[in-house]
């Protein structure tokens, strides 16, 4: 019901809503499908670098969508850093590398105030992490204070140098990387810092074909110097607030809920996914529909995402290392034996359909 331009009053009768809902949905859809477009062109564009690597690709995009921030952890030479090097320049993005190395400071990170004898002031110069995509390589190397100082950074997307707080630029996404075979000189990632990262993921080795190809293209110059921007700044940002328009059933969001419950209780398990886990899956899932072309998420979703979103939030105790059992062996348990409940329709999907 309505106020008409002379106050008269307007009754919108149940097909005029109708209509309006699903011109809504209409919408809705075509912005699915304007994400889908995007992404596929970003990922056709960084698979120019990144060869025979499309699922990694995609939970990167993924990652960057939901504004979260992605772990790299392999052996060296897979292309790590490419990956990084890549999206951001296949996006238009800002990029910035920071070596880690023990006797990194944090204000080698964050930037930090110089005294300027000509002003008599102190100026502020920014470190690499006010950057839009920044990749902290061999974040592991560093000592545990200089890790920190990008925490505040991932969170809360801003900083504070002596006092003074400062945002960082839009979009912002840190992809940091790792090294899980040589441990000396090396300090670990506290479970805080993990529990920041959306999303985790291994590159692995490619195979033989895909490697021949990455010879063949790097035979004289190497591809990533010739890649053009097929996006930029403006569009992620506008992509980023229409996937979180992505529909979530009440059903999907309780399967989300009881998996991540599930690596709580488990026997193995000396400290289950976190509250954020579940946030970090739900927002995935969407990000990952839209990249499909659906304004809607499906328990396939969940499932495609739930070891990259929870496996390295997982601790599991000392007798189960022992054996062997690794973090993404609990996460593929709980999927096998966390059931799905079928989706109810909604009453507004029950009307749309008879519309």
């Amino acid at each position: 019901m309505v106020t008409g331009a002379l106050g008269s009053t307007i009754r919108m009768g149940p097909a005029t809503m109708t209509d309006r809902k699903a011109e809504h949905r209409r919408q809705e859809q075509a912005s699915m499908t304007n994400i889908q477009e995007s992404g596929e062109r970003v990922a056709a564009n960084v698979e120019r670098v990144i060869v025979g690597k499309h699922r990694e690709v995609r939970l990167a995009l993924v990652a960057l969508l939901c504004e979260g921030h992605l772990l790299i952890e392999d052996v060296p030479g897979t292309g790590k850093t490419m990956l990084a090097r890549a999206l951001a320049k296949s996006l238009d993005c800002t990029f910035r590398r920071i070596q880690f190395t023990p006797d990194l400071l944090p204000t080698d990170v964050t930037g930090l105030s110089i005294y300027n004898q000509k002003t008599q002031e102190f100026e502020f110069r920014p470190g690499p992490v006010v950057s839009q995509i920044v990749l902290a390589d061999e974040i592991n190397r560093a000592t545990p204070k200089t890790q920190s100082a990008l925490l505040e950074a991932m969170e809360e997307r801003h900083m504070t140098v002596d006092g003074t707080t400062r945002a960082l630029p839009q979009p912002f996404m840190v992809i940091a990387t790792q090294n899980p075979i040589e441990y000396e000189g090396t300090f670990p990632l506290p479970e805080a810092q993990l529990d920041r990262f959306m999303l985790r993921l291994r590159m692995g080795y490619p195979e033989p074909m895909d490697e021949m190809l990455i010879l063949d293209e790097q035979k004289r110059a190497h591809p990533v110097n010739g890649l053009e921007p097929v996006a930029d700044a403006t569009a992620v940002r506008a992509m980023q607030q229409a996937v979180r328009e992505v529909y979530v059933d009440p059903a999907i969001s309780d399967y989300i809920v009881r998996l991540v419950s599930a690596t709580r209780t488990h026997p193995d398990v000396y400290l289950g996914a976190s509250p954020r886990g579940s946030l970090a899956l739900y927002r995935a899932s969407q990000a990952f529909a839209a990249l499909t072309g659906r304004d809607y998420v499906i328990p396939d979703d969940v499932k495609a995402l739930a070891e990259s979103a929870l496996a390295h939030r997982v601790i599991l105790k000392t007798a189960a290392s022992i054996r062997g059992v690794e973090s993404r062996n609990i996460v593929t348990e709980m999927l096998m034996t966390v059931p799905i409940q079928t989706p109810r329709p909604s009453a507004e999907a029950q009307g749309l359909r008879r519309a």
